[in-house]
């Protein structure tokens, strides 16, 4: 396999676009986060602030209704739409059309679910983040991607890797099979790890920020809000994903000289957003 390309600060410079003068709440994308299940509602505040606290205008979090009071209390600045359900989501009627959706974190695996996400994939044109149970919930009916627009941006940390392209025997071969699923399904695929590596169809780059710290609860979920508030906010998807990557990385970078390592979690990748940005100024 050739080397990877590395996504550093100079290339990541080129991507980042500041924020216009002029901007507002309407001009700055609205964005659907879809997650939680009982016991799971913490995966959809996570995902929602971190949403927000990436530059999204506008954020709506598709909860069960369990989930209702607790996103308001966590999270007041996120609007809720809640399923017909109480305990998971079955039916996913979204009161908008938004310029991005993130789906999977916290959602779970009951067979409503499920069909829900085949209903909602089948019917669903915009840009898309699939993660965490999404991701295990299409592993066992691979058709599914069929559906999704091109450049969808997939998340799997390795196991859930493991489900969608089988196992492998080494690291090339894991490499190898990787690209060849990009390539069938004209997805971009986020392999998370130490270090992360992003596979898009043939091209392969490695990210240059990140730490021991990340490996926490919670912290792919952030990762989850940050690139589906990118792509509400009008990146393409292959700069999205190169963007999100460095930013969620650099906060744990920024971070734990005060934390220390033990001591970061996944709240802390949001909390240090601002300084992330400020970083690229």
């Amino acid at each position: 396999m050739k080397s990877p390309y590395l996504i550093t600060k100079e290339e990541i410079l080129k991507l980042y676009k500041p924020v216009d003068s002029k901007a507002h709440k309407g001009t700055q994308g609205h964005a659907v986060i879809i997650a939680g299940s009982y016991g799971k509602i913490g995966a959809a505040v996570l995902a929602s602030k971190s949403c927000l606290k990436s530059g999204c205008g506008l954020v709506t979090a598709f909860i069960p209704k369990c989930g209702y009071q607790i996103l308001h209390i966590s999270i007041p600045e996120v609007m809720t739409a809640t399923d017909e359900n109480a305990n998971f989501i079955t039916n996913i009627q979204l009161p908008l059309i938004p310029q991005a959706i993130g789906i999977g974190p916290g959602i779970g695996k009951e067979l409503g679910t499920q069909k829900a996400l085949f209903e909602f994939l089948r019917v669903n044109n915009a840009p898309l983040v699939l993660d965490a149970d999404a991701l295990n919930i299409i592993s066992e009916n691979l058709s599914w991607l069929e559906l999704v627009p091109e450049d969808t941006i997939l998340t799997p940390h390795p196991k859930e890797l493991e489900r969608l392209i089988g196992k492998w025997n080494s690291e090339s071969e894991k490499f190898q099979k990787t690209i060849a699923f990009s390539e069938k399904y004209k997805v971009i695929i986020v392999m998370k790890g130490a270090p992360t590596f992003i596979i898009n169809r043939t091209s392969v780059y490695e990210n240059t920020t990140g730490n021991a710290a990340l490996a926490t609860a919670g912290s792919g979920d952030v990762l989850t809000g940050i690139l589906t508030s990118l792509l509400a906010q009008g990146y393409e998807p292959k700069y999205a994903v190169k963007l999100g990557v460095f930013l969620h990385g650099l906060t744990a970078d920024l971070a734990v000289p005060k934390t220390g390592y033990e001591s970061f979690i996944a709240s802390d990748i949001i909390e240090n957003l601002g300084k992330a940005f400020l970083n690229l100024v």
